[in-house]
């Protein structure tokens, strides 16, 4: 009977796929929603590609799953991937949907899956990944999340006891997961600019797990982002199977380390969660068998993706889109420390707004109170534009943050935040959005070409 289900699932969601195509709708994950709606235990059937690469962590995954994918395409592999998909069980369905025919025959021999972390318990059980990649573990939407540790459980009860690990060593809240597990390692060696003590309002990961005196800090970088111990046992950060060193954000290098091979790679982006990122990457393709000789000359060829990090030129003016997932202070944090840390004079258009947006969701204000806005106060921004259903909150949360009221312009329809800009010259203009406004992201962007189109014919 269940296997007579999962026929019947299947069709049906290759028929889905065609009347998607004929209709012109984009249902990233609605084969899969109809799959698993007629066979619940649809993954338990569908055959899946002999390797498989799961990506997961709150920050960082939709990056690092697309990176890994292009730079394996630059090695001659294609892999099945839901890089323009969902990434809970319904969208892991659609993706293993795209990889079979009717019959349910594979046509890829390795996968690269982003997973959402609390979708490990509907997914795992079925879909058991060779090696699994967790970018890191922070605050999120409290709603949904919770709180770091409660997420690394769910990781912890779901992962199988076979796959292995591959983490970051910087970041404790996900380096200690599933101990059992053979993992691997990777992280930053002290960087110009790191602190032995955190300034940021969230800082999860104070306190020895294991003695509960108060952690100290080699370095720290963001948060609790760093080498830590403990000054009254032998806890400490877990030594480097892949070391990032001499990173030079001015000349965009970094040296890579792992056991006696060394090599120097050019930095995709001088952020350092994309640094992170890219390091995530050169550890996931060695452990896959490629030299860092190798990984060197794939990694030229690609690109973050343009929908999460695009820079426009514009006469004397730089336009810079920057994805901000909304409802996370720990992501924005990072977005407005990279801002300021940028030279020239700067205007900064914040749209980080979820559009499901309701007024009354407490957590749709209580993040801003965990997120960094102190950053945006001074280092050369000269003016912030507040736009979409949370302006009056954003305005708040900058005035109470130290920003001059004068510096700040507000308005409720992103698209009139344009008409708003100073335009000085030389200007920076950076758009942040959330994961759920990318074109209308776009729109913006557009509108702000135009009003420098406008302002050089006057």
């Amino acid at each position: 009977m269940g296997k007579l289900r999962f026929a019947i699932a299947l069709a049906a969601a290759k028929l889905s796929v065609i009347a998607l195509k004929i209709t012109k709708r984009n249902g990233t994950n609605f084969p899969g929603v109809v799959a698993i709606r007629i066979c619940p235990d649809f993954l338990k059937y569908i055959n899946r590609p002999e390797k498989i690469i799961a990506v997961t962590g709150t920050n960082g995954k939709t990056t690092v799953s697309n990176l890994l994918r292009d730079v394996l395409a630059q090695a001659g592999k294609t892999v099945l991937n839901n890089g323009l998909g969902s990434n809970i069980a319904s969208g892991i369905a659609t993706c293993l949907i795209s990889g079979v025919n009717i019959f349910n025959v594979e046509k890829y021999k390795a996968a690269v899956l982003e997973v959402d972390e609390r979708s490990a318990l509907r997914i795992f059980p079925y879909v058991k990944p060779d090696w699994m990649i967790v970018t890191n573990l922070s605050r999120d939407s409290i709603m949904r999340n919770a709180h770091p540790e409660y997420i690394r459980k769910i990781l912890e009860d779901n992962i199988p006891p076979e796959t292995k690990l591959i983490l970051n060593a910087d970041d404790l809240l996900s380096a200690g997961i599933a101990p059992k597990n053979e993992r691997v390692y990777f992280g930053i060696e002290k960087m110009e600019g790191d602190a032995q003590e955190s300034v940021n309002l969230i800082n999860d990961m104070q306190i020895c797990p294991r003695c509960h005196t108060k952690l100290k800090y080699e370095y720290v970088r963001y948060s609790s982002i760093g080498k830590a111990y403990c000054p009254n046992c032998d806890f400490r950060s877990p030594e480097y199977d892949y070391a990032a060193y001499n990173v030079d954000v001015r000349s965009m290098y970094m040296d890579i380390r792992t056991g006696d091979e060394s090599e120097h790679f050019s930095l995709m982006n001088e952020g350092t969660f994309n640094i992170y990122n890219q390091v995530t990457v050169i550890t996931a393709m060695h452990e896959l068998g490629y030299s860092l000789s190798e990984i060197k000359g794939f990694m030229s060829k690609v690109d973050i993706v343009k929908t999460r990090y695009n820079v426009t030129e514009c006469g004397d003016k730089t336009v810079t889109m920057l994805l901000s997932k909304d409802k996370n202070a720990y992501a924005g944090s990072r977005v407005f420390e990279y801002i300021a840390s940028q030279p020239g004079d700067k205007e900064v258009i914040l749209m980080m707004n979820c559009l499901g947006d309701v007024k009354h969701w407490s957590e749709n204000t209580c993040w801003l109170y965990d997120c960094d806005f102190e950053f945006l106060n001074g280092h050369g921004i000269k003016h912030i534009i507040v736009t979409g259903p949370r302006e009056k909150d954003y305005k708040l949360r900058l005035l109470m943050a130290g920003v001059p009221e004068d510096i700040i312009s507000a308005c409720e329809t992103e698209t009139d935040a344009p008409g708003l800009l100073r335009l000085f010259e030389n200007d920076n203009i950076y758009i942040l959005y959330g994961t759920d406004s990318i074109a209308l992201a776009g729109k913006v962007k557009a509108g702000v070409i135009a009003a420098i189109g406008e302002e050089g014919t006057k």
